[in-house]
């Protein structure tokens, strides 16, 4: 990484955190990085911690496609976005010093509410009724009606995305190479009354979701954005597309998507 000399660290601000990373500071330095205490001037964006310290480190650095972010696991295994252990030096020093690195690209979504206020994330976005009854939404893809939704909520996943709340709701794991997002139901109402398709189905990257909500006492959906939670009242629509906005990681030998999937599940 011979152009990007400028490293942010990101992690959790107490004690026993800032003593363990002390050590990746004085190696940054001794292969000529520079620590910047601001992100916005950073090029090399660095999580501490565990896959939720990565989706943190993204978004409270505005999810930027200029720079090139790694995560660190302090917690003793690797996941989907932690690539290094914390007190294996021996792999950073092979990835910071190796010019050839390849870098991988993950796919983000973009979501806007009643056509005002817009996020980005990383994994997934869920809406859910925070009340003790059925949430009720109409479906759009494209703007064409695809059917009415009754149940506890919506996830709208990004293929990263696929391997967390969208798996556990068995959604299927998709390849990051594909361009798309994947749509899971949260507990759907099925009878002779009401019908919804009761499956996962994942759209292309082209394609527009537009969530809108019946409001017939939904009127304070909880909403997820990775793993913050969002809570606004009387919200009547949510318009899902995938971003321009794609989310740069170190690719490491032996360590594609793929094995990450082998590593964390099988």
């Amino acid at each position: 990484m011979p152009n990007r000399r400028n490293i942010y660290f990101y992690h959790t601000p107490d004690s026993i955190m800032v003593e363990k990373v002390e050590p990746l500071f004085e190696l940054a330095k001794q292969y000529d990085f520079n620590i910047v205490s601001d992100h916005r001037k950073a090029n090399i964006i660095i999580s501490i911690g565990s896959d939720g310290t990565f989706l943190q480190a993204v978004r409270k650095t505005g999810f930027r496609d200029d720079c090139l972010y790694a995560g660190i696991s302090s917690t003793g295994s690797l996941n989907m976005y932690c690539d290094f252990h914390l007190d294996d030096t021996s792999k950073m020093i092979e990835a910071v010093t190796n010019a050839q690195i390849e870098v991988r690209r993950y796919p983000t979504i973009e979501v806007t509410i009643d056509k005002e206020t817009s996020f980005v994330c990383l994994n997934e976005f869920s809406v859910r009724s925070a009340i003790i009854k059925a949430f009720v939404m109409d479906i759009f893809i494209d703007d064409i009606h695809f059917e009415r939704f009754r149940g506890d909520g919506m996830i709208v996943a990004t293929p990263t995305g696929s391997t967390a709340y969208n798996k556990s709701v068995n959604g299927a794991i998709v390849d990051p190479l594909l361009p798309c997002m994947q749509v899971s139901e949260l507990a759907s109402v099925n009878n002779n009354h009401y019908r919804t398709l009761g499956s996962s189905f994942i759209l292309s990257g082209d394609r527009k979701l537009t969530f809108r909500v019946v409001q017939a006492g939904n009127d304070y959906p909880i909403m997820g954005m990775d793993n913050e939670a969002l809570s606004i009242q009387h919200v009547e629509r949510f318009d899902v597309k995938l971003s321009n906005k794609i989310i740069k990681t170190v690719k490491l030998k032996d360590n594609s998507f793929w094995e990450k999937v082998k590593r964390t599940f099988l």
